[in-house]
């Protein structure tokens, strides 16, 4: 046998153009990934913090909503408990005896001072006391030996003027009655 000589260098000689698009683009395509990534993040970032806004707007709206339902019903059953005890009220102030009919308009003054009275409602009030008094006009004096009798002043509702501090009763518009 006979030895083969070894191999020399073989010169490669590579011919090459500009690169094509498509590998251009194949080289860039872990870069768009990155950028596509990035872009998702920051909408869905955007999405979630305006949904988050719209949340907590209409639950603050819901709030507000739901206080102002619950203070409509609170002043709603107020006035309907006001009105109950007006009317027994009114039903005791119009008693023939003199006792209940104490009571019914002792009531009635106390009622004339709530908050919750409003004008009509202290227009009736003049009315039962025009009625248990006897007077047509309600401005006169019952006579120095008659009625109260109990030495206790009695008020006359006055509903042309204000009454009271919260606004439906005014102690200088009332007239007392009695010795």
């Amino acid at each position: 046998m006979t030895p083969v000589p070894s191999p020399g260098p073989l010169d490669v000689v590579v011919h090459s153009g500009p690169p094509d698009w498509w590998v251009i683009l194949a080289g860039l395509g872990p870069l768009a990934v990155l950028i596509a990534a990035l872009l998702a993040f920051y909408i869905n970032w955007r999405t979630l913090k305006q949904r988050t806004a719209a949340d907590k707007t209409a639950l603050d709206q819901k709030r507000e909503a739901d206080a102002n339902a619950l203070r409509q019903k609170t002043e709603a059953d107020s006035r309907a408990e006001w009105w109950r005890r007006t009317q027994w009220a009114l039903d005791r102030a119009l008693d023939p005896d003199e006792g209940t009919k104490a009571l019914g308009l002792a009531t009635l003054e106390v009622l004339a001072r709530s908050e919750l009275a409003r004008t009509e409602e202290l227009e009736l009030f003049d009315i039962a006391w025009k009625s248990v008094s006897g007077d047509e006009n309600g401005d006169a004096e019952p006579d120095a030996g008659a009625g109260n009798s109990s030495g206790q002043e009695a008020v006359i509702v006055d509903d042309h003027r204000n009454l009271g501090e919260n606004g439906t009763t005014d102690e200088d518009s009332t007239k007392e009655v009695g010795p």
